[in-house]
């Protein structure tokens, strides 16, 4: 991913040590100013009042500017910075600093966020309606990117935050990565079948799919995100059903298909336990049975053996004559 981002290059720097300054200085400050008021009140040597007051006014203004330019930052998490309008670098570097105050600084957070989008109706290759939903985790991996090719600063004041809240501008983030995500979700989805209808064809599915899917939706959603400077961690899809005007429909035909291969298992196991009680009477000569008693036992045990239900034996015990 093509980047413009880099570290900031200005002056930086130990925060503690400009905190110290910034607490003498005040110190110091009312010092010069109330020995001018002194020395001015005497009214001998009125040029050393006159500097003193002068410095005094010089290092309380010093101090003002001083405050504006503390930096504390936490891991992950970084300060876009512009001078004047003008992009400046970004400066992540954890801890305590200090900065030319007139630098103006947005935060931004580098951490991994989560998404759990809701299952969206898309029709699949084949036009049937499917319900799909995917989980993703994203982070922001270019913040030039993210706060200058895209309008996420108007978005987030938009939602009544302030341009440089670190938390309205990763809301907006988070609703492009929302927007984006539902779009890659339907183009993925509208590529290949639910399923493949039962048919012995190795075209892939969404069902049987699996990593390569989740791997071309990974794919899109880097290509439609990187324009905002997000990289995809992992994307995955995590819902994926029928939609409910045709889910009954579905159901029955899996059913249908089910009980189809139950009769296909069923009749080939009759067979071959016909075949075997033919062979074994023959080969043991326990009776001798013509075509007709072999077509009419062959008859009887499919029967018996594919009925859904017991079989009533009726047992012949043969013909009185009187």
């Amino acid at each position: 991913m093509e980047t413009k981002e880099f570290d900031f290059k200005g002056v930086t720097l130990n925060g503690f040590l400009m905190l110290f300054v910034a607490i003498v200085l005040p110190i110091f400050a009312i010092w010069c100013i109330y020995e001018s008021i002194v020395i001015l009140d005497e009214g001998s040597t009125r040029w050393l009042g006159f500097t003193l007051l002068t410095v005094g006014i010089v290092s309380a203004i010093c101090c003002l500017l001083i405050l504006g330019g503390f930096l504390m930052l936490e891991p992950n998490t970084a300060r876009v910075t512009t001078w004047f309008g003008k992009y400046s670098g970004t400066f992540s570097r954890t801890g305590f600093y200090w900065i030319n105050p007139f630098y103006g600084t947005k935060k931004v957070s580098l951490r991994a966020r989560n998404l759990d989008a809701e299952p969206i109706k898309v029709n699949d290759k084949v036009g049937n309606p499917v319900m799909i939903g995917l989980v993703m985790v994203w982070r922001l991996k270019d913040t030039y990117k993210a706060l200058f090719e895209v309008d996420s600063q108007t978005m987030a004041s938009t939602d009544g935050t302030m341009n440089g809240n670190a938390k309205g501008l990763m809301r907006a983030l988070e609703n492009f990565v929302s927007v984006q995500s539902y779009a890659a979700l339907r183009q993925v989805a509208g590529q290949y079948a639910y399923d493949d209808n039962d048919e012995n064809t190795k075209e892939l599915t969404l069902r049987s799919g699996g990593e390569e899917i989740n791997d071309m939706l990974e794919a899109k959603l880097n290509e439609r995100l990187s324009l905002a400077g997000i990289e995809v961690v992992e994307a995955r899809i995590n819902y994926l059903a029928y939609a409910p005007e045709i889910a009954a429909v579905m159901l029955r035909r899996q059913q249908a298909s089910a009980i189809i291969t139950a009769r296909e298992k069923i009749v080939e196991g009759a067979v071959s336990m016909v075949k075997m009680a033919l062979d074994k009477l023959s080969s043991e000569e326990i009776v001798e049975l013509d075509d007709d008693k072999k077509a009419s036992m062959v008859s009887n045990l499919l029967v018996v053996l594919c009925a859904d239900e017991q079989a009533q034996p009726v047992v012949n015990t043969g013909t009185l004559n009187m």
